[in-house]
């Protein structure tokens, strides 16, 4: 069952892998095709072409077109879309509950939270860091059509503490209905989830139809991004270089090559030093025993899937206490999204300058802070991270035309940097572990240190 599992998961990551290099191909090919018919005066033949596959069908000139390509895109877009405000629920308030009904809730979860919410930060810090630079730098410039770039330019300002009210729904209702009140969703599964412990077993019938809900979202996700996305993601991707041509090549090439070298230097620094500054252990055996855990959740982009080998190492390699790691990691499983807020801050910041924005040091803090609420109760299995970008972008109120485009662009390549942010994930949930067996006492150095 076990090899039959990873001969399907290594096949969905080869045909995203396919259809990212086949939309790419094709893509190039269209963009050649239309430079050449633009230029011998055969516009018209263009035009047929665009009309049958790339052309947005909701846009003014769009009426009479078949728009394919574009179809199976949004398809798959909003299917993701739809699955937001259940998927953000679900799993935060079995998250909250899962924490709260622990016997080790006081010191050992306090410690565990803390934990994880500073290396949110310290990562969130880096990444936007790294993002804004190279926004400065001019290397996330992408031209979009004259009318979006109007679009994005009447976004309206607001106070970012203005966030802060909108955490809190005046109605539980409007709330739920709306991708974009997504921090209020937040809100009421963090509330619901710790209510449902406080009132112990009388919730029960309710947890069980929120883990039924969780299996349904799980298994809805899974059918959508393995049957679907691989189409969805050739169809995109082409679309996007045969309609907006070679500007996107260089911006996107630097988006991905910056967010996974930044992944990739927070994994070999961040955890290491973190052990270090808090335990004094030596961080060179850490990440030595715990790497092979990072190429399985690079392999497999899930930390569902890397909770095992991620057990066996922190107990039989690490010496943590069997009782704080069953606590502990399926804790950092669920909430502990490091990689997908360093992400975040990439896309978030990659997207608003590809739509004409001038991104703030102020609007990166509010973006961290949305993301780390997004991303703890981001589920465990892939896409999810990319999925969430878009609450993001809600919550800022980036959602214009030219956002949504350049949304569309990252969609569509960010498998490479989704495989990149899981180390990030699984690594930290360890690290994590070992500080706390290393707080109380019950960390066997021995076996550390061997």
């Amino acid at each position: 069952m076990s090899k039959e599992t990873n001969k399907k998961k290594s096949s969905v990551v080869r045909n995203m892998m396919i259809a990212l290099v086949g939309g790419l191909i094709v893509g190039i090919a269209f963009l050649l095709l239309r430079e050449q018919l633009t230029n011998s005066g055969h516009e018209n033949v263009w035009n047929i072409i665009n009309m049958l596959l790339f052309q947005d069908i909701t846009a003014e000139d769009g009426v009479a077109s078949l728009g394919l390509f574009y179809i199976i895109g949004q398809l798959f877009m909003r299917g993701l879309q739809l699955a937001i405000v259940p998927l953000v629920l679900v799993s935060l308030s079995l998250a909250m509950c899962s924490i709260s009904s622990s016997s080790k809730l006081g010191r050992i979860a306090g410690r565990t939270i803390l934990g994880f919410v500073c290396f949110y930060v310290v990562g969130a810090f880096f990444g936007g860091l790294v993002a804004y630079f190279m926004k400065n730098a001019g290397f996330f410039n992408v031209t979009l059509p004259s009318e979006a770039v109007t679009d994005a330019a009447t976004i309206d300002a607001f106070n970012p503490l203005s966030t802060i009210l909108e955490a809190v729904p005046s109605n539980i209702i409007s709330a739920f209905s709306s991708n974009n009140s997504i921090l209020a969703v937040v809100v009421v599964a963090i509330i619901i989830g710790l209510c449902m412990n406080a009132l112990g077993e009388k919730t029960d019938p309710l947890k069980k139809v929120l883990e039924s809900g969780s299996e349904i979202i799980n298994y809805y996700l899974t059918f959508l991004i393995n049957k679907v996305g691989p189409v969805a993601i050739f169809c995109l991707i082409s679309r996007t270089f045969a309609v907006y041509g070679t500007e996107y090549l260089a911006p996107a090439a630097a988006y991905i090559v910056s967010a996974m070298i930044t992944l990739f230097i927070l994994v070999v620094t961040l955890y290491p030093i973190g052990i270090w500054i808090t335990t004094g252990l030596n961080p060179i055996k850490f990440i030595k025993k715990i790497a092979k855990v990072g190429v399985l959740g690079f392999s497999t982009n899930s930390s569902a899937a890397c909770l095992p080998l991620n057990m066996r190492t922190c107990i039989n390699e690490l010496g943590c206490s069997e009782e704080i790691s069953s606590f502990v990691l399926p804790t950092g499983m669920t909430i502990n999204m490091n990689g997908t807020t360093v992400m975040h801050m990439f896309a978030a910041v990659f997207i608003a300058t590809s739509a004409g924005i001038d991104v703030t040091p102020a609007n990166l803090v509010v973006v961290a802070f949305l993301s780390i609420c997004a991303a703890m109760g981001c589920p465990a299995i892939p896409i999810a991270g990319t999925t969430l970008i878009v609450t993001i972008l809600s919550g800022m109120g980036w959602t214009s035309d030219a956002c949504m485009i350049a949304y569309a662009l990252v969609v569509a390549i960010n498998r490479p940097v989704e495989m990149a942010l899981l180390p990030l994930n699984v690594i930290g949930d360890a690290t994590v572990n070992v500080i706390v067996n290393k707080k109380e006492k019950e960390l066997n150095e021995e076996v550390y240190n061997s």
